[in-house]
């Protein structure tokens, strides 16, 4: 992040269960948009992969990543957020198969209309 102009804070919580991305304010570190695979919209699909027979270990996909992502970008968009920075480095020391499902997230939030910067350089 730059000191002259710092910008919001976009990043993500990935567990096999669920994936969470809060966007925080530079300034006071406090969350300002959230947007989660725990949310009532996806509970339909949680409880179908939760209940499938062979059991899968990771219960979202990029699909729902994506999902997430354009959520966020609306929540963002109303509160007047048109900018948000990546942790590059914590994006990149991630395994290859989490960043191949979590770049159709920031995907989904330029789709928006908020801009991500540093997500051009998670491209595989």
């Amino acid at each position: 992040m730059t000191i002259a102009n710092p910008q919001h804070l976009l990043r993500l919580v990935l567990s096999c269960r669920k994936i969470t991305a809060q966007v925080t304010n530079p300034t006071t570190s406090s969350i300002i948009a959230m947007a989660s695979s725990s949310e009532q919209e996806f509970a339909a699909q949680y409880r179908a992969k939760l209940n499938r027979f062979p059991r899968s270990h990771n219960y979202w996909d990029s699909k729902i990543a994506s999902r997430i992502g354009e959520k966020l970008g609306f929540r963002l968009k109303e509160i007047g957020v048109s900018n948000v920075e990546i942790d590059l480095i914590e994006e990149l020391s991630r395994p290859i198969h989490h960043r191949k499902m979590v770049i159709p997230l920031f995907e989904s939030v330029k789709r928006a209309g908020v801009g991500v910067a540093g997500a051009e350089k998670l491209e595989l």
